[in-house]
């Protein structure tokens, strides 16, 4: 059934009429032209669709539109602020914590999520975090270090 959906984008009031039974991934990546939310399982599985909803951390690819009226979404689009990326995006490339990328914008983002709850996170507490977020890359080392990093210059040690 289609209806109008409004909710806050990457700190933009957004309102669509769509189909409320749609998935998320397929309303940002088609609809709103946002493509760093990535498409690879389709069942919530792998992690590379990840986006932040109301400060948690959410698979897009399994939450369907309606659940989403009146909360505040952010994508790996909104992550950055003034032309300048965020402690954590910057900490990912410094890092080189990623190879091929399709995974890094939710692995990123799910970290973000962590991070706004716990700034301040023991190394096994990012592993566990971010364990099922599958990445063929093996970069899983460098990927950890960024997130340490990242955490730092968010609060302002680093």
């Amino acid at each position: 059934m289609k209806r109008s959906v409004s909710f806050t984008l990457n700190g933009e009031p957004t309102n669509l009429v769509v189909d409320d039974e749609r998935h998320l991934l397929w309303v940002l990546r088609h609809d709103l032209g946002l493509t760093g939310t990535k498409f690879a399982c389709g069942e919530g599985l792998c992690g590379a669709c990840t986006i932040v909803v109301d400060g948690e951390a959410i698979r897009s690819c399994a939450t369907q539109v309606k659940e989403i009226e009146g909360k505040k979404i952010l994508t790996i689009e909104g992550l950055a602020q003034d032309g300048e990326l965020h402690p954590l995006q910057r900490a990912f490339v410094e890092e080189r914590a990623f190879q091929c990328g399709f995974c890094t914008s939710g692995m990123i983002l799910n970290a973000y999520a962590m991070l706004l709850k716990t700034p301040h996170p023991p190394p096994a507490e990012i592993v566990q975090q971010l364990n099922d977020h599958l990445c063929g890359c093996g970069s899983h080392v460098r990927i950890t270090r960024a997130v340490r990093s990242g955490a730092e210059a968010m609060r302002g040690d680093g």
